[in-house]
């Protein structure tokens, strides 16, 4: 279920299930039964600021010190849900995408001197997502499936065609993705397996969607 509250963004798994991310507050192996977004602007974390001490904060003040947090300056209500099956094994992806700061992967652009705020009214843009699987994997298959993840993403940012002076955009400098599923002993989610299958469309539908809104909107605006 997914529930929006604006600063704040709530995915509820239902239940505890794995969770495999890099997130700011509880990165690598965790249990959980929520992963929530936090929307930020650039006045929330100056340079000088401890952002875990921050979030830290944000979350205990909003009861939710138990949750994977993910951080965007992407408009919250602008996030997508797809959902995709494949043989017996369901997946729900849940996705914010933003743009701002994009790269091709293995160069970097350079923003020095650019008021992000003046151009594009926000912080940098990021893509967040989290998907949840009904297929219960091991560590070894969280991991397989967290590459298959990232390989969705990135497809996805490619084929919407995001051009930068290095290329097409392939992702951006502050992604995160987290992967969700119950316990079990499963060590195989790889692009010919039931799980890989929904998961990956689930994440490519989300995100493409996602990242053609941003390019009509805001997009406009970075390109001018």
């Amino acid at each position: 279920m997914i529930t929006l509250a604006r600063p704040w963004l709530e995915f509820d798994l239902g239940a505890e299930h794995r969770v495999l991310s890099w997130s700011v507050n509880r990165p690598g192996f965790q249990c959980a039964s929520r992963i929530l977004w936090r929307e930020i602007r650039n006045a929330d974390l100056p340079p000088e600021r401890d952002v875990v001490a921050w979030l830290t904060a944000e979350l205990d003040a909003h009861g939710a010190r138990d949750a994977i947090c993910l951080l965007t300056s992407r408009r919250i209500d602008r996030f997508v849900e797809r959902k995709a099956h494949a043989g017996a094994v369901a997946a729900t992806a849940v996705a914010t995408v933003g743009l701002s700061n994009a790269e091709r992967v293995g160069h970097r652009m350079d923003r020095a001197g650019r008021d992000w705020n003046r151009d594009l009214g926000a912080a940098f843009g990021t893509v967040n997502v989290a998907v949840r699987l009904d297929h219960g994997l091991s560590q070894t298959g969280l991991l397989e499936a967290l590459s298959i993840a990232t390989q969705a993403r990135t497809a996805a940012i490619m084929d919407a065609g995001h051009k930068l002076a290095s290329g097409v955009a392939t992702g951006t400098g502050t992604d995160c993705i987290a992967l969700a599923a119950p316990p079990g002993g499963d060590d195989y989610a790889g692009l010919h397996t039931d799980a890989g299958c929904a998961l990956g469309s689930a994440v490519y539908d989300a995100v493409l969607r996602g990242a053609r809104e941003w390019l009509d909107t805001i997009g406009r605006i970075s390109d001018g």
